[in-house]
């Protein structure tokens, strides 16, 4: 089971509910008309004349000192080829938009319809006084070579093409861990290049910088080894000629320690690694199929140090480790070029974070135990948040200490926090939720299974390899609407009613009825309720024959979660289930507790809330910060609401001194941590971003959170159902399928946390 994109999903997703990508969000006020007086005329000629005075204050008064270009023609789109320019463009809209959540860059994706050199290179030098770096893209070899040259001579701002410096950068930092692992030197190894395009170059000219030496560099490209007698080819290539008498690639492998494959897939055998030296390294870096499958690989030889591409093995080489973060730097000290000090710092500083102490964030993220340096482990994950914060400072110490830096960073500390503050976005522990389903799948039941959303979702969440989904409902209408979508899968399809599920049906009215029978229930009632779906699924859970459960699409929330509550039952010691609402907002994400279950709490039913939201916070590897809000601050009001609050606060501290919360506190003091820590400094949460709110009552909590959604202010994931002995979770009625899909994450989640 892998991560499979059908067409017609690829499609929608660029077309709807706008077509594209990326947009234009206005940075100021404009809401009067002075507001728009300030942004047009009269008031935006006062920054023009400052600039005209003085040029380097464009930086101050516009967006160019966080605005990169990515430019193409078109000519080389990965997998694709010579597709135009116009057809590249969702390539190009969709680096702009790694660029924005990764390192949060602003971008203006530029086709440019020509393959004339001098043409292209003219265009981008007339453009480029609106930008503060240039980022080339998917231009063909060896147009690439001349075009980045000419651009980097003749401009005074960043420019770098992606294709050949990134996967140079990243490669060489996991080459430098591996190297170490294996215990041989740069200077001494025998590497072998097959593939001999603009990347392949760029990453060999790096590695000579980290100390191979030419002698023992063999490229090889589609005809074979480049030998010194061979005519056909270009000035990049003659460069890596070899007087060795080798021909192919089998022959360049012999006793090699290294290869590096920037070419196609499956084209070396089991025989020929097996020819390569004792723990060889091996970069098979096709995509999407590697020059050899991992597993074949590390099948082959026990001693391999294996990387490839791809997200789904060990140590995945992924440019998205590199172009946003270098960028980043070079903007913050608005240097003038990216240098080769500064990718050799990007290399450097990438390799030592290899060898740091993982955080827990991470290891929960991939779904590891302890992810540690070590040969599954050469280069940093892509989801890990520690790269904002190392990779900028060492590329922008180096422009400073290049010379090509126009900015100096005077304070290092408050640099760091700025980098982690730009990637407050919510939606960026939604990628990290998702990676960790994807590393564990659970199988979970969709007790809805004929609505074509929660179908849908369920095909969304097989292909993506989240879950291993359970089908409940009518067999032909679901069969007809996999048809219909075309999940064409071996899927697991159930229908409690049916003749074949009358063994297990009376199995679990037998256990349901045994726990009941002193409830006034008989076994006759408990039959009949097993022949309803939410209260088979919950069996199901309840019996493991399935890991978790998602329901709600059709029916009212009270309705679904009784069934929940009557046979999965409450975790011992917790009074009463509860839910949150997990918040995507642009600070971060937010947990809003109790959205759904609980209309009036106490003090202490409001502390096991607490509890129960600082346990689910932390499954995400997050640090709970929580808030009890309030109309009232610390006492200023005495009444039952408010007292309840600080009652709650007040048991929590004492018994469970190490949950952050504080309060009662009003909401803006809650958020506002700079108003907080001056009004309140005696607070728990003195100088802590708030991440949590527990609300007073339902009322309150469940407006607030479907008030931030239906405004647009926040995308909502739950309400996540607290304090159940086993993962069953409720969806909105008449959810989206983006939303059901979300639940299944947490769903599968909250399964692999249990099991640990």
């Amino acid at each position: 089971m892998g991560s499979k994109i059908k067409k017609t999903d690829a499609l929608a997703y660029h077309e709807f509910p706008t077509p594209g990508k990326i947009q234009i969000v206005p940075t100021k006020k404009h809401a009067t008309q002075r507001d728009l007086s300030l942004a047009y005329s009269p008031g935006v000629a006062e920054p023009c004349l400052e600039i005209e005075k003085e040029s380097q204050k464009v930086y101050n008064y516009t967006s160019k000192g966080n605005l990169v270009a990515v430019i193409s023609n078109g000519t080389a789109v990965l997998g694709l080829g010579d597709i135009g320019p116009l057809a590249s463009k969702p390539v190009m809209e969709g680096k702009a938009l790694l660029f924005k959540i990764f390192a949060d860059i602003d971008v203006f994706d530029i086709e440019v319809d020509t393959k004339d050199i001098d043409k292209f290179v003219e265009t981008v030098k007339a453009i480029a006084p609106t930008f503060g770096g240039i980022n080339l893209e998917d231009i063909k070899a060896p147009e690439a070579f001349e075009i980045e040259r000419r651009l980097k001579e003749e401009l005074d701002i960043p420019v770098m093409h992606d294709d050949q410096h990134g996967t140079a950068i990243i490669s060489a930092a996991a080459l430098k861990n591996a190297l170490e692992i294996a215990e041989k030197k740069a200077s001494e190894v025998k590497i072998v290049i097959n593939g001999a395009g603009a990347a392949a170059i760029s990453c060999t000219l790096l590695y000579k910088k980290l100390g191979v030496l030419k002698e023992n560099i063999v490229m090889c490209d589609s005809k074979g080894v480049l030998r010194s007698d061979r005519q056909d080819l270009n000035a990049q290539k003659k460069e890596f000629t070899t007087e060795r008498d080798l021909h192919t690639l089998e022959d360049a492998m012999k006793n090699a320690d290294v290869l590096i494959g920037l070419s196609i897939g499956n084209i070396v055998s089991p025989e020929m690694l097996l020819t390569m030296a004792a723990k060889p390294i091996v970069f098979a870096l096709a995509n999407p199929d590697p020059e050899i499958a991992y597993q074949l690989a590390v099948d082959t030889r026990d001693d391999i140090i294996m990387a490839t591409g791809r997200s789904d093995h060990p140590n995945q080489v992924n440019n998205v480790l590199g172009f946003p973060f270098i960028f980043r730097g070079a903007l913050d000290v608005r240097a003038t070029k990216i240098n080769e000090e500064m990718k050799m710092a990007a290399v450097h500083a990438l390799a030592d974070l290899s060898k740091q102490s993982v955080p827990e964030q991470v290891n929960i993220t991939y779904n590891k135990k302890n992810i540690t340096f070590g040969k599954d482990y050469i280069i940093p994950k892509p989801f890990d948040l520690r790269l904002i914060s190392e990779i900028p400072p060492a590329v922008a110490k180096a422009a400073m200490d290049s010379g090509v830096a126009q900015l100096p960073i005077k304070n290092w500390d408050s640099y760091r926090e700025q980098l982690v503050e730009r990637l407050g976005t919510g939606s960026k522990l939604m990628r990290l939720v998702t990676s960790r389903a994807k590393s564990e799948p659970k199988r979970v039941v969709f007790a809805e299974a004929d609505q074509l959303s929660v179908l849908k979702a369920a095909q969304i969440a097989f292909d993506e390899g989240m879950a291993i989904p359970i089908l409940l409902g009518d067999k032909i209408a679901i069969e007809s609407l996999m048809k219909e979508i075309q999940f064409d899968e071996d899927i697991s399809i159930i229908d409690p009613k049916s003749k074949a599920e009358e063994k297990r049906r009376n199995e679990f009215a037998e256990i349901y009825w045994k726990k009941k029978q002193r409830n006034g229930m008989t076994l006759l009632e408990a039959q009949k309720w097993m022949r309803e779906r939410n209260y088979f699924a919950a069996m199901m859970v309840n019996e493991n024959h399935a890991d978790a459960l998602v329901t709600g699409f059709t029916r009212s929330y009270p309705t679904v979660a009784k069934p929940m509550i009557d046979l999965i039952g409450k975790i011992k010691g917790i009074r009463k289930i509860a839910a949150t609402n997990l918040m995507l907002t642009e600070r971060g994400p937010l947990f809003l507790s109790d959205t759904a279950m609980n209309i009036n709490p106490d003090a202490m039913e409001l502390a096991e809330i607490t509890r129960m939201t600082d346990k689910t916070m932390k499954m995400f590897g997050l640090t709970p910060n929580l808030a009890m809000i309030s109309y009232s601050n610390f006492g200023s009001s005495r009444s039952d609401s408010a007292t309840k609050m600080s009652e709650a606060v007040k048991y929590l501290h004492k018994f469970f001194p190490k949950i952050n919360v504080d309060g009662e506190i009003q909401a803006d003091f809650a958020l506002n941590m700079e108003m907080r820590n001056e009004k309140f400094p005696f607070s728990k949460l003195q100088g802590k971003k708030v991440n949590a709110l527990i609300y007073p009552n339902l009322e309150s909590a469940n407006i607030s959170y479907k008030l931030l959604k239906e405004i647009h202010a926040a995308e909502s994931i739950g309400p996540i159902i607290m304090g159940l002995k086993k993962p069953a979770h409720l969806i909105q009625l008449g959810a989206s399928v983006d939303e059901i899909v979300n639940m299944v994450c947490i769903a599968v989640v909250d399964a692999q946390s249990r099991k640990k």
